[in-house]
């Protein structure tokens, strides 16, 4: 195979085919989750709210401290493998949706004046197919990164969670997930793609601009939706919790009433900092890897 970097990058037909776009997604995909796993594990610690003290987070340096110290660092990786599992395939439907919709709506187009809206449109529809398939791994990704879970296999979490609470459980937190995820993606894809174009104006392969790019877009995005994912990590813990109240929370709009209720404001930022930390790093090395594994596969 060539290497990368004498290829003309840009150049390559935007519209590089279905299956290449899904397996460069859901390579990427798996690259980035894994990676950025045990920071994940610490914002889903510190956005739950706890009744133990020993739960309870002061920030990313206490959080890995304690955690490591008592528990050990394997229980940071608990729950990756539910990720590895479910990241493939969703974000081989996230971007092979993404880059057919792009197509669609004349975002490979340089001619296009409304290039923005056919990348917005074209993320928030890869978000709608993706998050249906990767929301039941969530579920059971977050109940075994909890304090004290008592699972250690993914299957038997998910077995468990299906027989205690039935098959809702697994989808109860997805209207508030595409709440979050729609306009996070329109976001990200939209930053992402007009910060690349203004930092490589020319075309050329550039890896520099897809890692500053692609990193960029990932904090802001994660940013401005941390209100939604608190939510979020409510429900789909919810049965793990001994407090009656969020344990019977139905939805979206009852997760935001605990939130405001116990912690005002503040509630609403539970875990932005470990979040913008993980999706800065995980999104410049997902489309780091996006980019490179297009490349690399047609070119193979």
């Amino acid at each position: 195979m060539e290497g990368i970097e004498d290829i003309e990058y840009e150049g390559l037909d935007p519209n590089a085919g279905l299956a290449v776009n899904m397996m460069a997604g859901a390579l990427a995909g798996i690259t980035e989750h894994a990676v950025m796993f045990p920071v994940d594990s610490i914002k889903t610690r510190m956005q739950v709210f706890a009744t133990s003290p020993s739960a309870v987070y002061t920030g990313i340096g206490n959080a890995f401290t304690r955690i490591s110290s008592t528990e050990g660092m394997r229980a940071l990786w608990r729950g990756v493998s539910s990720v590895i599992m479910g990241a493939g395939p969703a974000h081989a439907v996230h971007f092979g949706t993404y880059e057919a919709f792009k197509e669609l709506a004349g975002g490979n187009d340089s001619s296009n004046r409304n290039q923005w809206i056919a990348t917005s449109f074209a993320g928030a529809s890869a978000t709608i197919a993706s998050d249906a398939l990767m929301n039941p791994f969530d579920v059971i990704k977050q109940r075994m990164q909890v304090h004290q879970s008592e699972f250690r296999s993914a299957i038997t979490c998910a077995r468990t969670v299906y027989a205690t609470e039935g098959l809702s459980a697994f989808y109860v937190s997805y209207p508030t997930t595409l709440t979050m995820t729609v306009p996070f993606t329109a976001v990200q894809f939209t930053t992402y793609e007009q910060i690349k174009t203004l930092l490589n104006p020319s075309g050329v392969y550039s890896p520099a601009s897809h890692i500053i790019a692609g990193g960029l877009a990932g904090g802001v995005a994660g940013a401005v939706t941390t209100p939604l994912d608190v939510a979020k990590t409510l429900l789909q813990t919810r049965g793990t919790s001994k407090d009656p109240e969020i344990r019977n929370s139905r939805g979206m709009m009852d997760a935001f009433r605990i939130i405001w209720a116990r912690d005002g404001w503040k509630g609403f930022t539970r875990g932005l900092a470990p979040r913008v930390l993980t999706f800065m790093p995980s999104n410049a090395l997902c489309w780091l890897s996006y980019e490179f594994f297009k490349a690399a596969i047609r070119e193979d």
